[in-house]
């Protein structure tokens, strides 16, 4: 019995069943053929694994029709394009909101899919593998499957207006749609004025044909109509997101479209949906498509003027300049492959958050004056009182300092100017914005730092970022939720982080090409990737702190090219334990097929090394112990060292 795969979408949700896989029952009507798949094993579990494949056999050949069509329903691998069986509609009702006095129906909700329910389409059903110039015969078999041929309303939905119609017949060789207006006229207009008399000359002037992807199914509880709402959003969200008006002429035609291409494409989109990409890169890359779709158009129309048997002066000089557009269209193509491949996009493709380049250093204040900047929604007698006398006092005994006080950091932050000191008082102060600091000033919590606790909840590109040339931080407590780009980022300038917790979700502390990070005794736990990110060019000194359940401690990567410089890097009396991976990583360049050293001896690797000069030293991997086995081919050699008994042990280098 085949398995067809299927999507029951509700409300744009959905949920995967499992399915019977390991029994198959063919051609009931003449005979019964039953294969189990059980795995040969030795174990005393072997006779209980049989009698569970018994057991399955006999339910599989007993169940009533019945069970079989429930079990059927159930069913859930892919939007559900093919079952018309169903009673009542699966999908939710978009309520229209254009005032009042609108008139227009309801339609389908079908613009709500997870990023699921779309791959599985477009991978089972819409495209398959086929080459980009097959798309459109491959997207017209779809949809003469799934389409209702005729008799059924619609909104004919552009950026002027909304208007009803009444769907007579497709034609799925165009992807259009033979309409008529239902009268009385029912529209929903923005900013003109539509007659019945205008909108038949519209038709006339059109054939009475419109796009597939302009209309939108006028809701229906019967259920009927289901897989024709369905069908037309996955068309339209293909031709709107997906789809470039160069594919069709891509020479890499003979590959798979939808691996290449769609999927790449597809999770980008929904990446940056759930603001999972720094927003100055999804600026770049609008930016991109729209000049490579300016080139593109450019290009095309230079093309269809050419003459081939032409020898003219014009032509030439046109040949030329085609020439050119060529180029930088492949040019721009490149670019957009690198933000899509999500491999490439933060390696190549990034090169800063936008807002972080707006931000400037401000400077001293034109007065010559310094500020102290007390941070507080409330405080005690006492805690003022010890504020004045261990910190205000000393900094305002001379005359060009004043006190001003604001409710939350972030203020207070973006108020400062170099050389200006920010007091944040013991409390939780929740932020919904990253924190830049251009300027060199002070950053300090008045008490422990579990006292002072600065917390980002909502997703965005970092948590904090700091390019000013010498800031100084301590005493704080930062706890990270969903930042992109790490909790701490040294882009530029020197930083100086001392006594602070760092309470990681995703990436650590992470110090870009030529800035300095003096880190001492503090904090740094919880990280999906490494605690410590080092980029080439860098001068690092990590004195005293504790590093611990995160994917890898410390991550120095020195693929520096002949422009840049090796990472300068101190450590000494750090404790860096109970992590997923690796304690220290080195990701060198090399010339030579080399493999990972993964050695258990703490004091030396397998090539005499101590730890400490597999870590800072740079050198080369050994070869592998095999000589028979062949190594994959590697643009970097990794130099590591994993502490005894990796996750629960803790590796110390001073």
């Amino acid at each position: 019995m085949e398995q067809k795969s299927r999507e029951t979408t509700s409300g744009g949700g959905m949920e995967p069943v499992n399915t019977m896989s390991d029994v198959s029952v063919v051609d009931l009507s003449s005979f019964v053929n039953v294969e189990l798949d059980v795995e040969n094993n030795n174990n005393a579990n072997g006779d209980s694994a049989e009698r569970h494949g018994v057991s399955a056999i006999t339910q599989a050949l007993f169940q009533n029709d019945e069970e079989d069509k429930d079990e059927s329903d159930d069913d859930d691998s892919g939007t559900d394009h093919f079952n018309t069986g169903k009673s009542g509609t699966q999908l939710q009702r978009c309520e229209r909101h254009g005032g009042v006095t609108s008139s227009l129906p309801d339609t389908f909700q079908t613009n709500h899919l997870l990023f699921y329910e779309r791959f599985k389409a477009y991978q089972d059903y819409v495209l398959g593998d086929c080459k980009p110039s097959e798309v459109k015969a491959f997207t017209a078999d779809y949809l003469e499957k799934v389409v209702e041929p005729c008799d059924w309303l619609a909104l004919w939905s552009t950026d002027v207006f909304d208007v009803l119609v009444e769907v007579r017949d497709v034609e799925l060789k165009d992807l259009k749609a033979c309409v008529r207006l239902v009268l009385p006229l029912q529209c929903d207009t923005r900013g003109c004025e539509l007659t019945e008399e205008s909108m038949e000359s519209l038709l006339e002037a059109t054939q009475h044909k419109v796009l597939l992807q302009e209309l939108q199914v006028v809701y229906e509880e019967s259920g009927d109509f289901d897989q024709t709402a369905l069908a037309l959003e996955h068309l339209r969200f293909f031709y709107k997101h997906i789809w470039r008006q160069w594919d069709e002429e891509d020479e890499d035609d003979d590959f798979d479209y939808f691996v290449r291409c769609v999927e790449p494409r597809l999770r980008l989109y929904y990446d940056i949906l759930e603001d999972r990409v720094p927003t100055g890169l999804v600026a770049e890359y609008q930016s991109l498509l729209e000049k490579c779709s300016q080139c593109f158009q450019h290009f095309s129309v230079l093309r269809s003027g050419l003459s081939s048997d032409s020898d003219s002066e014009l032509d030439n000089v046109s040949m030329v300049e085609g020439l050119k557009l060529c180029d930088q269209l492949e040019t721009f193509k490149r670019k957009l492959h690198i933000i899509e491949n999500p491999l490439l996009r933060y390696v190549l493709g990034y090169k800063g958050n936008a807002r972080q380049q707006c931000v400037q250093s401000r400077g001293p204040r034109t007065s010559g004056m310094k500020m102290v900047h007390v941070v507080t929604d409330s405080c005690s007698t006492t805690q003022l009182q010890s504020l004045l006398s261990a910190r205000l006092l000393p900094l305002c005994s001379c005359g060009d300092t004043e006190i001003q006080f604001h409710r939350e950091p972030v203020s207070a932050l973006d108020s400062c100017h170099q050389g200006d000191v920010v007091i944040i008082l013991p409390g939780i102060y929740s932020v919904n914005s990253s924190i830049f600091i251009p300027d060199s000033i002070t950053v300090e919590g008045f008490g422990f730092p579990d006292d002072v606790v600065i917390e980002k909840k909502n997703k965005g590109d970092s948590f904090v970022e700091s390019t000013g040339a010498d800031v100084r931080l301590s005493n704080i407590k930062f706890i990270q939720h969903d930042a992109i780009e790490g909790i701490l980022c040294v882009r530029q300038g020197t930083l100086n982080m001392e006594n602070c917790v760092l309470q990681c979700e995703t990436t650590g502390v992470i110090v870009r090409t030529s800035a300095h990070l003096n880190m001492n005794m503090c904090d740094l736990y919880g990280s999906k990737g490494a605690g410590v990110e080092i980029y080439p060019g860098t001068v690092c000194s990590l004195v005293s702190n504790g590093i611990h359940h995160c994917k890898d401690g410390i991550l120095i990567k020195d693929f520096a090219d002949d422009l840049d410089v090796m990472p300068s890097i101190t450590m000494e009396n750090n404790v860096i334990h109970n992590n997923e991976g690796y304690g220290v990583i080195l990701v060198k360049p090399s010339t030579e097929h080399r493999a990972p050293v993964d050695s258990e001896d703490p004091a030396k690797d397998p090539a005499g090394q101590t730890a400490e000069d597999g870590q800072l030293g740079g050198v080369s991997d050994p070869p592998s112990s095999d000589p028979a086995q062949p190594e994959p081919q590697r643009t970097a050699q990794v130099v590591t060292w994993r502490p005894p008994q990796a996750g629960s042990g803790s590796l110390v280098v001073s």
